[in-house]
């Protein structure tokens, strides 16, 4: 999955102990961040958290990223202004992943589009609960 180790987390992380415990983070001591429009709904992207950069989203009212190519902290909205105004954060049952709920400014996709799934539909059989 992930090219690069990030930073570990361990004993050093600025994380409560209690979240820092919960978390299931990958070979690169990374968790999946899914983005969502607070008020609709609509997912708008997912991105990668080191325990450094849910810190930083979680005190700072913008969301962080951990860049797994670049190996670097991004903000969202720093070059393009297209910012993410957090809402909430929640972690979920198995703590391998957490739900970002953002007051999203612009575009969230790099390549100008709304989401990072705009025109990217899969033809798939759908089911039906009946």
């Amino acid at each position: 999955m992930s090219e690069q180790p990030a930073p570990a987390p361990a004993r050093s992380s600025p994380l409560p102990a209690e979240l820092a415990e919960a978390l299931k983070r990958d070979s690169a001591g990374l968790v999946a961040a899914i983005v969502q429009q607070f008020d609709t709904n609509e997912v708008l992207m997912l991105g990668w958290m080191d325990d450094e950069a849910l810190h930083r989203t979680l005190t700072s009212g913008r969301v962080t990223f951990y860049s797994r190519s670049r190996q670097e902290y991004w903000r969202k909205g720093d070059t393009s202004g297209h910012v993410q105004w957090v809402k909430s954060l929640a972690m979920d049952c198995d703590g391998d992943a957490l739900l970002v709920r953002v007051d999203q400014v612009g575009a969230a996709c790099h390549t100008g589009t709304r989401t990072c799934f705009d025109g990217r539909e899969l033809d798939a059989v759908t089911g039906s609960a009946d």
